[in-house]
């Protein structure tokens, strides 16, 4: 890579938005041993980028600075940008220099910290799923370098569609190589112009980091070559939608999957781990879908789940347990769409699955066949129960701190009435489709 002539330093607001600052590369040295500062309200804007209206972090706080530190992960460089770029991903703290419970990535640390009590360490993979579409306003197709129109149809497992798209898969490739993101397997799936993207597993922390990165540098590397990249929910009426797979196991200090003993069925702490999934996910559920098009993709036959149930090998189902070596037993949480924030996601269904274990929950019985249609009671389909189901529950609080409870309620808040005011829905919808 040629020299880097800048650098863009930035944390993960709340709704999984980059928020930072650009500088001279010749603050690199400052920035990654002394780190920066920047209003800690601003990890609590709105999707349009506004400031919370009422937010204890603006004018009751006087508006204060936060401190920022770089990650573990460094410098990380880019090619999809016309000048050569450092990005240097942070993560924010008070003036003390306590963890700011603000910040979506402290939430997962605070999770995960009670795993590393009890000598456990979650091991996490993300399917991400995105539409390629055109560069303006709302959703079209995006025009196909193979035969210079629009593309059509539902490509299913193509591979002369993923050939089509080489350049854009290859330069994809090349940045995760770069941004050190363990990208696997690509598929065309379900949707118009969709694709979905595995990743390794591994470290919980590195994976939520991977993920959020995944999605920065698809929508670069797909503006670079005069597309849009969107993780939107629901991008087509009468398309599948975007959703954000998690699977996790769970590992012992010696380095055993607990979910394993052997069995199809799984052990005890697996079923308890299933249990306080689906106990916690009607209040989880604006974690998983925190925009007004995310309800869009809870449509009976979409490939997305449209109950709170679970099953064996089935992908009809909110929870699953694929099939597979016993040494390799895991859940897969199917119901987040793409456009959720991975930490919050990762923190909601984790801080779930340990406090099922914890209280040893019992579990329901699994489904079989069409999780659709039967066994279940309902995802939540309407954005407001969410908010208010979110904001009342006693469940949500054994997992974020309250800080950050309010300020998300707060935020989806005035994101709902902006759709009272039918002169901004077009332009919400657009912003959507941008994240």
């Amino acid at each position: 890579m040629t020299e880097p002539k800048s650098l863009r330093i930035f944390v993960s607001d709340l709704n999984g938005i980059p928020r930072g600052k650009r500088l001279p590369i010749s603050h690199l040295e400052k920035v990654l041993n002394s780190g920066s500062r920047m209003p800690l309200s601003v990890l609590n804007l709105d999707i349009m980028g506004n400031d919370i209206n009422d937010s204890p972090l603006v004018f009751e706080s006087g508006d204060a600075d936060g401190n920022l530190f770089a990650t573990d992960r460094g410098p990380i460089p880019v090619n999809w940008l016309r000048e050569p770029t450092l990005f240097i991903q942070h993560q924010s703290f008070n003036e003390d220099n306590s963890p700011f419970q603000g910040d979506p990535r402290q939430a997962l640390i605070s999770v995960l910290n009670k795993y590393y009590d009890k000598k456990l360490f979650p091991v996490v993979s993300t399917e991400l799923e995105f539409c390629l579409t055109n560069t303006s306003g709302l959703p079209s197709p995006a025009i196909s370098p193979a035969t210079g129109r629009p593309m059509v149809g539902q490509e299913i497992l193509s591979l002369q569609e993923l050939d089509s798209l080489d350049d854009f898969f290859t330069d994809l490739y090349n940045a995760c190589d770069q941004m050190n993101i363990p990208a696997q397997a690509a598929i065309t799936e379900s949707g118009l112009g969709q694709f979905e993207v595995n990743l390794n597993h591994g470290n919980a922390l590195k994976i939520a980091d991977d993920t959020w990165l995944f999605r920065q540098a698809t929508r670069g590397v797909a503006l670079k070559h005069k597309m849009r990249a969107t993780f939107m929910a629901k991008p087509y009426a009468h398309e599948a939608g975007n959703g954000l797979h998690v699977h996790f196991s769970i590992l012992d200090k010696n380095n055993e999957n607990i979910f394993n003993n052997f069995t199809n069925k799984g052990s005890e702490c697996l079923l308890n781990a299933v249990s306080g999934c689906l106990n916690f996910m009607k209040d989880s559920t604006l974690i998983f879908a925190p925009n007004h098009n995310s309800y869009d993709r809870f449509s009976t036959g979409a490939h997305a789940p449209t109950a709170i149930n679970w099953g064996y090998e089935n992908r009809t189902t909110a929870i699953r347990i694929p099939g597979g070596p016993d040494i390799a037993k895991r859940i897969e949480h199917r119901v987040a769409g793409g456009d959720a924030n991975p930490y919050l996601v990762l923190a909601s269904i984790l801080g779930a699955a340990i406090n099922g274990m914890e209280s040893k929950m019992e579990v329901e019985e699994p489904i079989s066949g069409d999780g659709y249609i039967s066994g279940g009671v309902s995802i939540i389909k309407d954005w407001k129960k969410s908010i208010e189901c979110f904001s009342n529950s006693q469940q949500i609080k054994k997992i974020f701190d309250p800080l950050l409870i309010r300020s998300f309620v707060d935020c989806k808040k005035q994101e709902l009435n902006y759709f009272k005011d039918k002169s901004y829905n077009h332009i919400i919808q657009t912003t959507i489709n941008a994240i």
